[in-house]
């Protein structure tokens, strides 16, 4: 018999001081999926985002049975403003997880994907597809 090995994820509102890891877990996404943009861009963003931008959401991240954060979703109070995932961790349903809270727990029915990143939402309106029947979900399309 092959043993099975169960890995527990656990979501938590991240604490001021966790802001500069999220804020890397964000560049590193972003370096990896958003080709179109420019590093003036990024560096621009990313100070808009740690200064700004997390103050503005609730924000909950994912983390790994060690306590690390993997991933992190930003809600308005109807829609995903953010979801981004640590490349290392993509593809082991994080962001799955992550989309099911904030629509089962949070109420949240929209979601805000950069229409220059259609991987982003081809993948987001997958992570939906299964829980949502009843309850669907609009993706909003920005850009930058």
């Amino acid at each position: 018999m092959n043993a099975v090995k169960i890995v527990v994820y656990n979501i938590s509102i991240p604490k001021a001081a966790e802001y500069p890891a999220l804020i890397e877990i964000w560049e590193a996404a972003v370096r990896t999926t958003h080709h179109f943009l420019q590093e003036a861009h990024i560096q621009h963003f990313r100070l808009l985002i740690l200064n700004e931008y997390f103050a503005a959401v609730d924000l909950f991240c994912i983390r790994d049975e060690a306590g690390q954060i993997m991933g992190f979703s930003g809600l308005s109070s109807e829609m995903v403003e953010m979801l981004f995932i640590h490349p290392q961790h993509v593809g082991k349903g994080i962001g799955k997880i992550l989309m099911q809270h904030a629509v089962t727990e949070c109420g949240i029915r929209k979601v805000d994907v950069n229409e220059q990143n259609p991987d982003a939402l081809a993948n987001d309106q997958h992570c939906t597809e299964r829980f949502l029947v009843a309850n669907p979900v609009t993706f909003y399309k920005t850009s930058v």
